[in-house]
């Protein structure tokens, strides 16, 4: 299988998505456990949700299911975050805190070199490569990492995330007019709250690609799964009548980092 889709575009935003793959090699398939096999964790629908809101952003996808090899964790496996529950380069358990392997299969040190290698590696050569040619064709590449949770998870988070979560590694991974332009937006969206670096402060990806001072922004997009899903549960059926509403106010959101890029370009 193709680990990863690229569809190029003119804008100098592009849109990363590493979780919406459900793709799982055979090999792999028949060592997840039942709980495994719902392949809970999977940002659903999120590549349909963004589709056609900003049609010249170029998109980045990742085929393969995070339980494959999580393509935005650090490929060294150093924790996104220290002291706080969350899920590794390839996850034991699921978002949960419940394992996802058979017993005697959890991966091995083995098993994450060879991941690595064939899908991990794969998807950010291909993503870097679109930075490269964005940047040079725009003067700045805006990579817009996108990604979706569900809204209670007790064991990462206590209470009820936010509907919008903006990271942006605390400030570090892009210029503030990106972020307070995006802030701006999602703050005033009626019947949604949001916030700027909470519990997610934007994941490898966005942390390992921001590098303002070279031309390179990165912002990480977070939804709950509540704003767009019938059911944050089995079959994660997406609500047409609530996907719509909230595409009016993510095609706000990427417009005006696209009008907040040109500026930046122009100086």
């Amino acid at each position: 299988m193709s680990v990863v889709e690229v569809e190029r575009g003119l804008s100098p935003i592009i849109l990363g998505f590493p979780h919406t793959g459900t793709d799982v090699p055979a090999d792999i398939w028949k060592r997840l456990n039942q709980n495994g096999q719902l392949l809970a964790d999977t940002d659903w629908h999120i590549d349909q949700l963004y589709d056609g809101l900003l049609p010249e952003a170029t998109t980045v996808r990742a085929t393969f299911h995070r339980y494959v090899i999580d393509a935005n964790r650090d490929p060294e496996g150093v924790s996104l975050y220290p002291g706080q529950n969350t899920t590794g380069l390839i996850p034991e358990t699921d978002f949960d805190g419940k394992p996802i392997w058979r017993d005697g299969e959890k991966p091995n040190a083995a098993d994450i070199k060879s991941r690595l290698e064939q899908f991990h590696r794969p998807y950010h050569a291909a993503l870097a490569d679109e930075i490269k040619r964005v940047r040079e064709a725009c003067g700045l590449a805006i990579l817009y990492d996108c990604h979706s949770i569900r809204s209670h998870i007790p064991f990462l988070f206590q209470g009820k995330l936010p509907d919008f979560n903006i990271g942006t590694n605390e400030g570090k991974s892009c210029s503030p007019e990106i972020a307070s332009a995006v802030g701006r937006i999602v703050f005033a969206a009626r019947g949604y709250d949001a916030v700027i670096n909470g519990r997610f402060k934007g994941g490898w990806t966005t942390r390992h690609y921001g590098q303002p001072q070279l031309g390179i922004h990165a912002i990480q997009m977070e939804l709950t799964q509540s704003s767009h899903l019938a059911t944050e549960a089995p079959p994660f059926a997406l609500d047409e009548a609530k996907a719509e509403k909230l595409r009016r106010h993510l095609k706000d959101v990427l417009g005006i980092i696209e009008q907040t890029a040109i500026k930046l370009g122009s100086r």
